[in-house]
């Protein structure tokens, strides 16, 4: 059984209108780490959205509860829209001069054509409980941190609109993944999966768009990546936090009720529930 707000209400997918002109190459705090690391995480964003839609519905058959059914078509339908303009984004990145068709190739060949394939359904669930559980921790450092608050206006609008909805959705691959096979071996197993799958290939796409910053210097590089980490420590609050809260045996997303947090986005840009 789902422990939801008692307020979640229906999880439905928003058409947003977001306008791509005249963003900046350095589009986060003015800097090339920082936005290196946002654009890596948006070139993986479309693909593995895709991915989430897929494992949750190989097992759609089986969840006989209605409300879980219905959360269930509205992640699907927020997913995604989520995947169709991140994707967006790929046009601006490329009008920018960055390459960016080979490290999709070979992302899309490890991930999707390979380790998807090779470890089955059940797996592809568990991996995408627990990296719906990284980006909705993500999501609420967004929310809450200001990183985004220096990022371009249009992206800042991308991005906010992002976090709240995983918010809105986090629980449903989870309760999914409960209802079908709720063995905490399979679950960890999944945390293992996710974590370095994301990891690596954050890191690798991180380092291919820096390769394509010529003006910048392996000491500048590094100075803008430590003062990043301490003003938002993101190790520490979505992989430290994140594998500390999954790992409980009792753990469910929404023993951390930050529902109020999205809507309160949402509802300042005309988007609140119905």
């Amino acid at each position: 059984m789902s422990r939801e707000p008692a307020d979640l209400g229906a999880i439905r997918p928003r058409t947003m209108d977001f306008r791509f002109d005249e963003i900046p190459r350095h589009w986060l705090a003015g800097l090339a780490v920082p936005t290196a690391m946002a654009n890596a995480l948006n070139l993986v964003f479309p693909m593995g959205e895709r991915f989430f839609v897929r494992s949750v519905r190989h097992y759609f058959e089986q969840i006989e509860e209605p409300t879980l059914r219905a959360q269930v078509k509205g992640f699907f339908g927020q997913e995604g829209r989520h995947a169709h303009e991140h994707e967006r984004f790929f046009a601006v990145m490329e009008a920018q001069g960055i390459e960016i068709q080979g490290f999709l190739r070979l992302y899309e060949r490890i991930a999707y054509k390979g380790l998807e394939r090779l470890f089955g359904a059940k797996m592809g669930l568990s991996v995408t409980v627990a990296l719906e559980h990284y980006t909705a921790l993500m999501a609420e450092n967004a929310l809450n941190d200001g990183l985004i608050g220096q990022a371009h206006p249009s992206l800042r609008a991308l991005l906010a609109w992002h976090a709240a909805e995983e918010i809105e959705h986090k629980a449903v691959a989870f309760d999914v993944l409960k209802a079908v096979d709720p063995r905490y071996s399979v679950r960890a197993a999944g945390m293992v999966m996710a974590t370095i799958t994301l990891l690596g290939f954050w890191a690798l796409g991180t380092a291919m768009l820096l390769r394509q910053e010529p003006d910048l210097s392996l000491r500048e590089g590094l100075r803008q990546f430590v003062a990043m980490q301490r003003r938002y420590p993101v190790a520490r609050r979505v992989f430290g936090r994140g594998i500390r809260e999954y790992l409980r045996p009792s753990f469910h997303p929404w023993q951390n009720n930050n529902l109020a947090m999205a809507r309160d986005y949402l509802a300042s840009v005309g988007q609140a529930v119905a």
